[in-house]
């Protein structure tokens, strides 16, 4: 009989960057960098300070889908698109895991926590990869909000999920 090798437990190990979560906007990138990093800093994070890590994730996540999604109502976006709702949609969990963890219940922080590292890849690659090309389409300074083609921007406002690829 031979003796086995534990492997790592795969839920518990962070989301790390790679090229394949980049998509050619610094700006953008860096934040995703900073969620990603904020993240595994929630995963790794000891039941004392998991709920203050958690916090910090979810006031940088805030801040990272609103600017977002100004940079979709700056360009074309309907307020109601489904980019900016699920933006919504993961915050209010995440909000609803910050008070469930509150109260004691930390493995639902945790979950969570795991979910989102599956999630985020996926967002970044779809939904933001099609807003991050829409925005170059447009010459979108994201720093400034000035828009270097204006006449590139859709006739009508987008209510899909991507960019300029239709609703």
């Amino acid at each position: 009989m031979t003796a086995t090798t534990a492997l790592p437990h795969t839920l518990d190990t962070p989301l790390q960057w790679s090229d394949a979560l980049a998509l050619d906007m610094p700006v953008m990138d860096e934040t995703h960098q900073e969620f990603v990093a904020l993240l595994a800093e929630v995963v790794q994070a000891a039941d004392d300070a998991l709920l203050p890590h958690w916090s910090a994730l979810i006031a940088h996540t805030q801040d990272h889908f609103d600017r977002e999604d100004q940079w979709m109502l700056a360009t074309g976006f309907a307020a109601g698109n489904c980019h900016a709702t699920q933006h919504k949609v993961i915050l209010q969990v995440m909000r609803e895991g910050e008070a469930r963890g509150h109260a004691g219940d930390l493995p639902v922080v945790r979950q969570m926590a795991r979910e989102l590292g599956l999630w985020f890849p996926q967002h970044a690659q779809s939904m933001d990869a099609s807003l991050a090309l829409h925005l170059r389409s447009a010459g979108y300074d994201p720093h400034t909000g000035a828009l270097g083609q204006p006449e590139r921007l859709p006739a009508q406002a987008i209510h899909g999920c991507g960019g300029s690829c239709g609703d």
